[in-house]
């Protein structure tokens, strides 16, 4: 069985296209629909079909979506693909996206009360994409891409994120989620949020590192 980072037999090559084929498809049509309707909004924090279009890519879900089918779609172009860039991003949109189906269904559903192409949006880019990719990461790998310092670049990004997010929301007064509205709790129960968020992320990212290696020693295990 050839073990390098990146490989699988051709057939299952096959199906792993396939599969991160559909997954990009899902996110890039969740987020086509989303910028749709919310530039078709009658009510909002912002007034014009622009402004609420383009707020759109400021929301922590769209973003991971954004990153789980990019990536998605470059493995479905070579499922072989490996480098410490794409290796990271890889990381850090399975991670990314695993947070954004969790906190969404444990926490920010039940404030929503959507219907018609809005719900259809709503559940690709929340339950659709996270459900492919995390299958996807589990079934098709690719195995060997991940590592610890993989796992630490990969929290760039949603450091990256909450510093801008609250940067801009001092000077838009918007903030995307409740947890991070500076506005109605305050900068200490924020900025304590935003810890447990990166704790959050780190340990996903550092348990997908674990768990990547032992799946990847029980695949050479398996004979060919």
């Amino acid at each position: 069985m050839d073990d390098r980072p990146g490989s699988m037999p051709g057939v299952r090559a096959s199906k792993a296209r396939l599969w991160f084929g559909l997954t990009a498809l899902a996110a890039l049509a969740g987020i086509v629909i989303q910028l749709f309707v919310t530039a078709n909004l009658k009510t909002g924090f912002f007034k014009t079909p622009t402004a609420r279009t383009l707020n759109v890519f400021v929301f922590f879900t769209i973003q991971s979506n954004l990153i789980a089918g990019g990536t998605s779609l470059l493995l479905a172009m070579n499922p072989k693909r490996s480098s410490l860039a794409f290796n990271t991003w890889r990381l850090t949109g399975v991670v990314a996206i695993t947070i954004t189906g969790l906190v969404y269904h444990t926490v920010l559903a039940r404030l929503f009360d959507l219907e018609s192409w809005a719900l259809v949006a709503d559940n690709l880019i929340h339950t659709v994409v996270p459900a492919l990719t995390v299958l996807g990461w589990l079934i098709f790998g690719p195995r060997g891409l991940t590592s610890r310092r993989v796992a630490r670049l990969s929290v760039v990004f949603p450091v990256a994120w909450l510093a801008f997010t609250l940067i801009r929301g001092a000077f838009v007064h918007f903030y995307p989620y409740p947890f991070v509205d500076v506005a109605a709790l305050g900068y200490v129960p924020v900025l304590i949020n935003c810890v447990w968020v990166a704790a959050l992320y780190l340990g996903l990212a550092t348990g997908a590192d674990a768990l990547d290696h032992r799946l990847r020693r029980g695949a050479a295990a398996t004979p060919a």
